[in-house]
């Protein structure tokens, strides 16, 4: 899948200089788009979440995340390593913008209604990987539920 995005990214930097799409950038999508494959059960308002909050988050086109999405739901069993994502953030992001995204990573989850254990599992080894602490990661999850 990490492929798949590459590409789908590098595609679209090609077809419009003024449209480029950087890593950080990738790395934000690609860890929402984890959340809401790993699963396995793909439901609309998982889908509408994932765009809404790609859309609000990268400033992506619609079609642009449609794409992405569709990228996602080939690989959805394809393993991911999540440190190239993570240490992409790590270097541009701030612990504000961190916890934004940890935000939305718990509002992916909570979208269709329930949480599966191993959305939990696989946003718990992101907050890890961010250096977000324990206290940080609950506030997230209880921000994203009372919005969800």
């Amino acid at each position: 899948m990490i492929d798949k995005i590459k590409n789908f990214f590098s595609k679209k930097e090609l077809e419009a200089e003024s449209d480029l799409v950087s890593t950080e950038q990738l790395a934000t999508a690609a860890l929402l788009i984890e959340v809401m494959v790993i699963d396995g059960a793909l439901n609309d308002d998982e889908l509408q979440s994932i765009s809404n909050t790609l859309i609000k988050m990268l400033d992506l086109t619609l079609a642009q995340v449609e794409e992405l999405i569709n990228l996602s739901r080939q690989e959805v069993t394809e393993a991911t390593s999540l440190y190239q994502f993570t240490k992409e953030i790590n270097e541009h992001f701030n612990q504000t913008k961190k916890l934004s995204l940890m935000t939305a990573m718990w509002q992916v989850a909570y979208a269709d209604g329930y949480l599966d254990k191993h959305e939990e599992s696989i946003i718990r080894r992101v907050a890890d990987l961010l250096h977000i602490r324990h206290s940080e990661y609950i506030q997230c999850k209880l921000k994203a539920k009372k919005t969800s």
